[in-house]
């Protein structure tokens, strides 16, 4: 049954003042603690990359969390939780980290510039370690917001692998669809890798298979409840595209959000009453 008090995950590869891509990492910030202060439960789970100055923002393991490995393509990845309050709130900032994934001083990018060749894996790590650890938490969300390319992937398992989970029973799903943030593409394994359930059949991830930061957004936005505009681009490149979707919602993005995200934070309301 649902609980009384309402929850919402944010699942993100940006968030201020950890990491920044996009404008949309402060709104998320600003969007995170009027979600706390308005008397919802919130959580963040983020990836801890290697840029992230964990003394700065004192990141900490947390012990209880530890011993789930994350399989990728029947190889085994430890995964390692760690924990920060966000600054000036009283919210919890869970990381996703692994040693082969996470450890390296870069984010999506070599020192020459080249695109990492394992980006596929390490998204498909993070989409899965997110989902695994909500269920090692006991703690159903009653939405949950994907915000990155990162996360592309939490929407499908959410319809798929992770359907049959009492946790996720009464979730509704947000992705934030933004202008392509990368210019390459995903190695060609990435699809046979991202099957990571029998629940999940490849033509579930025909949306996703050119590997493209489009096509993943794409693939995201149609398994998703609510797509948010994440940047006034997005409404020219992908407008059409994501409304030919036949989407459930679609919000438009409003550059207000950057002085106040009670808009986004009314959206989320709703979405717990309907």
């Amino acid at each position: 049954m649902p609980q009384d008090k309402k929850r919402v995950l944010i699942i993100a590869n940006e968030l201020s003042p950890y990491i920044e891509f996009t404008d949309f990492a402060k709104v998320l910030n600003s969007l995170a603690v009027k979600t706390f202060d308005s008397g919802m439960e919130i959580r963040v789970i983020m990836p801890r990359f290697g840029t992230i100055n964990e003394r700065r923002h004192r990141l900490h393991e947390v012990v209880r969390l530890s011993g789930i490995n994350i399989i990728i393509d029947k190889d085994d990845y430890p995964l390692i939780i760690k924990v920060a309050s966000l600054p000036n709130a009283r919210l919890q900032v869970y990381f996703m980290d692994n040693e082969d994934y996470f450890k390296r001083k870069a984010v999506f990018n070599d020192d020459k510039g080249n695109f990492f060749e394992d980006n596929a894996e390490r998204m498909i790590f993070f989409c899965k370690s997110a989902l695994e650890t909500v269920k090692k938490f006991g703690w159903p969300p009653d939405v949950i917001h994907c915000h990155g390319w990162m996360t592309s992937l939490v929407p499908l398992y959410l319809k798929t692998a992770y359907k049959k989970e009492p946790v996720f029973n009464y979730s509704k799903v947000i992705y934030t669809a933004q202008s392509p943030e990368f210019k390459d593409k995903l190695n060609s394994s990435f699809v046979k890798k991202a099957i990571i359930s029998s629940e999940i059949k490849e033509k579930d991830l025909d949306m996703f298979k050119a590997g493209t930061n489009k096509a993943l957004t794409l693939g995201a936005s149609k398994s998703a409840d609510v797509v948010i505009h994440g940047d006034m681009k997005v409404q020219k490149e992908l407008a059409d595209e994501i409304k030919a979707s036949r989407y459930k919602k679609v919000v438009k993005y409003d550059e207000s959000w950057n002085e106040d995200a009670t808009p986004l934070l009314d959206l989320y309301q709703s979405l717990t009453e309907s």
